[in-house]
């Protein structure tokens, strides 16, 4: 498991991190190993609004497919904010590198990428275990201009086939 965030490092430790971003639950752990190599914090979103949730928070929906509805993730602004971070990149900005562990069709994504616009952060790209390239997550917030970097793409998966994964 080490080896993923060091692979994640190894892809964007040019790239002046200043915060690692994820959402709960799966994302947690991965994000944690890449912060490690980073030195940097992490920050989750959460899908439920909890106590220790302060009332300033920046907020955006999230389309689960699997679930087939829409919930609310939320982060505190204490935690993105660049008056409540340091260190700062060079431009004086939150530079942060997204990690999740699946991308399929960019919903959760693209929600934490309007988490890191509301906040005035930067997006410095997606650090992603597994995408799900026949779903088109990856391509969509990459045609937004993001740079994702998915350290497997699986192509296709059929009961004939199995998982058919995409030549790297």
């Amino acid at each position: 498991m080490c080896e993923l965030g060091k692979e994640f490092y190894r892809l964007f430790k040019d790239e002046n991190i200043t915060k690692i971003l994820t959402i709960e639950a799966s994302g947690i752990g991965i994000a944690c190993l890449a912060a490690q190599y980073f030195g940097v914090p992490v920050v989750f979103a959460k899908k439920t609004k909890t106590i220790n949730i302060y009332s300033d928070t920046y907020n955006a929906t999230v389309h689960s497919y699997t679930h087939k509805k829409d919930y609310d993730i939320v982060v505190s602004k204490e935690f993105l904010s660049k008056e409540a971070i340091v260190p700062l990149n060079s431009e004086n900005r939150v530079n942060v590198l997204i990690i999740d562990d699946f991308l399929a069709k960019g919903s959760a994504l693209t929600a934490l990428l309007m988490l890191i616009e509301k906040a005035g952060a930067k997006t410095a790209g997606a650090g992603i275990v597994i995408e799900k390239a026949y779903q088109g997550g990856g391509n969509l917030v990459r045609d937004m201009g993001i740079r994702v970097e998915s350290l497997a793409k699986i192509k296709s998966i059929s009961k004939k086939d199995g998982i058919v994964f995409c030549k790297q």
